[in-house]
């Protein structure tokens, strides 16, 4: 989906939240990016947040992960990847593998409009799931 161009003025708060987004790669929630920014800016509002975080998702500048009836999380890696997401603690991954453009065209090949991207989760067990089934 390509990024809207709009003439947004810059804010602190805003700047705070990709460069927070930009060097945790868990995957916050809002919920988790509102209670860890509230330490520099302690008069930000959790309101505040989400309107940020969805500007920011408006103008491609981060990526918005939602699956199933739980919480948004957000990437603040945009370049292409895919993500695995641990059916047992919730936590989400970011897979390094292969490139699957390729999808895109199979999907195409029996659809009568463009296909133009795509967005592949990946589920099961993480390694530490797993070990603790194993036990």
């Amino acid at each position: 989906m390509p990024a809207v161009t709009r003439n947004i003025n810059r804010s602190k708060q805003r700047d705070a939240i990709v460069n927070y987004l930009k060097t945790h790669k868990t995957h916050p929630t809002a919920d988790t990016i509102y209670n860890d920014i509230k330490i520099d800016f302690p008069n930000i509002s959790l309101g505040t947040v989400y309107r940020n975080l969805s500007l920011l998702v408006e103008l491609g500048e981060i990526k918005k992960i939602s699956y199933g009836a739980v919480s948004e999380h957000f990437d603040g890696d945009i370049s292409p990847h895919n993500h695995f997401i641990c059916n047992e603690c919730g936590k989400i991954f970011d897979l390094k593998m292969d490139n699957l453009d390729f999808v895109d065209s199979l999907a195409g090949n029996n659809f009568d409009g463009r296909i133009t991207g795509h967005n592949i989760y990946f589920y099961g067990l993480c390694k530490d799931c797993l070990s603790k089934e194993e036990d």
